[in-house]
């Protein structure tokens, strides 16, 4: 169910429920959250029922739990059916139809889209397969408010942009495992200098979309100050890998690019909770 994936998806849909103007019940949050939750595993699992060829030859994913026989690739495939039908509905009767179909539209463009017809086909993989994982934050809002405006847009765009730098740093000190699994990931297909210019393009995406929120009502001077001061960072690490000539530095950076990255994209939404949770702009005026 790929756990630690699960905890940052569930992480951002936590902060698209509580920074909704429409406050829900404790059991009402805790049963929707619960089937998003499922329903992300759910998705790990049925991609890993697929990939298991791929992750067999892969040392960044051999141990999982297919390839090693821990379970058999038609239990995989049962299990994660069973449990994407079951978050739907769970969240269906926990909160509303639009939040079930967007579940339901996760993890069928994360298997379908993303799994399936896209990451063997194109280096666009990440970047079109990740509005799967952008949708989070954006189903959290709906379980409170049943509608959608521009500030869960807002968030599904800041992971959206994010996503491509991200899993592109992954990729250049894991290209050779890409390689051996013939998976098109950019350095592959791309070469490595143009992997480094669009991880350094996309970290430059990020800067209008996570000012942004201050256009809209949604973020306090805190709020730009700090985010603006964890993305000029991103964009510096982002930049030296792209400056970078050799080898052996470059997958030190890169691995340094893709461990901040998890950390920025963390610490971005936990500073939209706490900015909306406490009226950051509020306290300002009362000094």
């Amino acid at each position: 169910m790929k756990p630690r994936v699960m905890s940052l998806v569930l992480f951002t849909a936590v902060v698209g429920l509580l920074v909704a103007p429409v406050k829900v019940s404790f059991l009402t949050g805790f049963f929707s959250l619960l089937a998003v939750a499922i329903g992300s595993g759910a998705a790990g699992a049925l991609n890993m029922w697929y990939e298991s060829d791929l992750d067999a030859v892969m040392s960044r994913t051999c141990l999982r739990p297919i390839p090693t026989g821990k379970i058999k690739r038609e239990n995989a495939l049962w299990f994660g059916v069973f449990l994407s039908i079951a978050s739907i509905v769970m969240l269906y009767l926990s909160s509303n139809l639009i939040s079930a179909i967007l579940l339901a539209a996760t993890i069928s463009f994360y298997f379908f889209i993303y799994t399936i017809w896209l990451k063997r086909k194109t280096a666009q993989n990440i970047v079109i397969g990740g509005a799967s994982g952008a949708l989070p934050p954006v189903i959290g809002w709906t379980i409170a408010t049943g509608s959608i405006s521009i500030e869960p847009i807002i968030m599904f765009l800041i992971i959206f942009f994010w996503t491509p730098s991200h899993f592109w740093a992954l990729s250049l000190y894991k290209s050779d495992d890409y390689k051996k699994a013939k998976i098109p990931m950019l350095p592959i297909t791309a070469g490595i200098e143009s992997t480094k210019f669009n991880i350094l393009l996309y970290a430059f995406f990020m800067l209008p979309v996570v000012i942004s929120p201050i256009f809209f009502g949604f973020g306090s001077i805190i709020y730009i100050i700090l985010s603006l001061s964890m993305t000029f960072y991103y964009i510096h690490l982002c930049y030296l890998l792209f400056k970078s000539k050799s080898v052996i530095k470059s997958n030190l950076i890169a691995r340094k690019v893709f461990v901040y990255s998890i950390f920025y994209l963390f610490f971005l939404f936990l500073l939209i909770l706490f900015d909306n949770l406490f009226k950051l702009n509020e306290i300002i005026t009362l000094f």
